[in-house]
């Protein structure tokens, strides 16, 4: 079995109203084997999407290399935009080094709700992906039930959008984002909206929906 931990801290910046949750970077984050074109940030992976998307949404300019600038060009704009991110991950073991959440054995969890203690302000938790088994939904469910914590739903559609109390009087809005891996292209695909889109545009792609899904939550 291979440990894989996460690399990186959460990043909250001070009066954050949003976090992004994911589940952990690929290993190579851990190991310090980065590719070209990697940031060695969280979703620095040169193969994920959200940076990218993020890019094209808010017209940012990044850079996407291994430097020091390509890192503080995405804390500023999370500083900026009060968004942090907080992956629900800690820690796993894996069978084979590779990325996926499927994979992931063992797994150890942050505490999402002490986060969301610690940082009264967020109102929004931004998952990147659904509620397949061990992806970021899935997890913080589990957190939930555990604390006998009602995750409301209150749309189906995709995105699926459900909130949650804590402290009887703090409501977060919990939004799970189709994930910004090239491995959800196959259900983006098989979408009713991006069926209809495409059908008025050959061009349109799985990464111009997701840009338009994103854009109404960031």
């Amino acid at each position: 079995m291979i440990f894989h931990k996460h690399p990186y801290k959460p990043f909250i910046p001070k009066n954050a109203t949003k976090l992004i949750v994911g589940t952990l970077p690929p290993p190579r984050f851990s190991l310090g084997n980065l590719k070209p074109g990697d940031v060695d940030f969280c979703y620095g992976s040169i193969d994920g999407q959200l940076w990218k998307i993020l890019n094209e949404i808010f017209s940012l300019n990044l850079h996407f290399e291994t430097t020091q600038f390509a890192i503080e060009q995405r804390k500023n704009f999370l500083i900026n935009k009060k968004i942090g991110i907080c992956d629900i991950v800690e820690s796993c073991e894996r069978k084979k080094i590779d990325a996926s959440d499927l994979g992931m054995e063992n797994i150890e969890l942050r505490n999402m709700l002490f986060y969301l203690e610690n940082n009264p302000t967020v109102t929004t938790l931004l998952l990147t992906g659904g509620n397949s088994k061990n992806g970021p939904e899935y997890h913080l469910r589990k957190q939930l039930k555990e604390k006998n914590i009602l995750l409301k739903p209150i749309s189906l559609d995709t995105p699926k959008i459900h909130h949650f109390e804590i402290n009887n009087t703090r409501i977060i809005e919990v939004i799970s984002l189709t994930a910004p891996t090239g491995t959800a292209n196959r259900a983006v695909g098989s979408n009713a909206e991006y069926k209809i889109l495409k059908k008025q545009n050959p061009n349109f792609n799985t990464f111009d929906f997701r840009v338009l899904q994103y854009k109404k939550f960031f």
